[in-house]
């Protein structure tokens, strides 16, 4: 997908709707777990989430996947312009979701039954050279924030 034309006020005003969904309380909630906290070595690690319906864990797991991957469904249809969705103030924690994902998430597919998880969000990634060279350099970020987690659990 290519686009000539550059991004409207209509897309800036669906990136603004879409920044006041991830001010709501839960969701912030569900993002500080993502960021913080959830860091799946395996894909296992992720099922065992995904698997444990009613617990707050898989709710948030649920909620902000799902969010990214609406999000980026919206560029994927031209609902929204990709040289402003891949702005780093815009998406750039998609990227870091996405990232840390990456290493396990075929296995994850696979094991789960489930081709289509985070298929929106990385193909947003791939499809545009902004997100594929963003994605270099977040990668780079959570392999290293990997490094050091392991090497901190090792010296306690």
């Amino acid at each position: 997908m290519t686009m000539t034309t550059r991004p409207t006020a209509n897309d800036a005003e669906l990136v603004l709707k879409l920044y006041e969904l991830r001010r709501e309380t839960e969701m912030r909630k569900a993002r500080d777990w993502w960021l913080v906290k959830f860091w799946p070595q395996t894909a296992d690690d992720f099922i065992k989430v995904a698997n444990a319906m009613g617990t707050q864990e898989n709710a948030w797991l649920r909620q902000v996947g799902g969010y990214w991957d609406m999000a980026a469904s919206m560029v994927l249809h031209g609902t929204i312009h990709p040289d402003l969705f891949l702005e780093g103030g815009v998406s750039g924690e998609m990227f870091f979701i996405y990232a840390k994902m990456q290493p396990i998430l075929n296995e994850v597919r696979e094991k789960m039954q489930n081709p289509g998880l985070l298929s929106n969000v990385e193909k947003v990634i791939t499809q545009f050279e902004a997100g594929r060279e963003r994605l270099k350099t977040i990668s780079a970020r959570v392999a290293s924030r990997r490094k050091a987690m392991t090497e901190a659990a090792k010296a306690s």
